[in-house]
């Protein structure tokens, strides 16, 4: 189960929302172990796409280096779907390559409302978890 403040959930959707009509992504960095994400880092979609995201590799690579002197690891790795529902696609899925990671999706394909869903992935294997949102301390 993936436990997560309201604060952070309105900053994925909110980060969704804004870069509408293209793919949004991101991570919440938590203390290693924890499973508990804490530090919200919006990122830059290297595809500027509708259809597909894909963190830029420099940006990356600073974002998992401060991470690892902040001795923090990603626990939510977050995108958008701008036309299809809040679930993996096989592109998603193939490149997972954070076994320990909340894959959060979030579809903005409706003005109104956004689903927000979260997934393990790992070996190709997806599973939905359940989300409990809690309010911050």
């Amino acid at each position: 189960m993936l436990t997560i403040e309201r604060a952070l959930v309105d900053q994925i959707i909110a980060h969704a929302r804004a870069d509408h009509p293209d793919e949004a992504c991101g991570i919440i960095a938590g203390p290693v172990g924890s499973d508990r994400p804490v530090r919200f880092v919006a990122m830059v979609n290297a595809e500027r796409s509708p259809t597909f995201y894909r963190f830029d590799s420099q940006e990356q690579l600073k974002v998992w280096r401060e991470m690892d002197d902040r001795d923090e690891e990603p626990v939510v790795i977050y995108h958008s779907h701008t036309a299809t529902e809040a679930y993996p696609s096989r592109t998603d899925i193939s490149y997972a390559s954070e076994p320990n990671a909340h894959y959060v999706l979030v579809s903005t394909r409706e003005d109104d409302r956004a689903e927000f869903r979260s997934f393990r992935i790992v070996d190709g294997e997806v599973t939905e978890e359940e989300v409990s949102v809690v309010e911050g301390a």
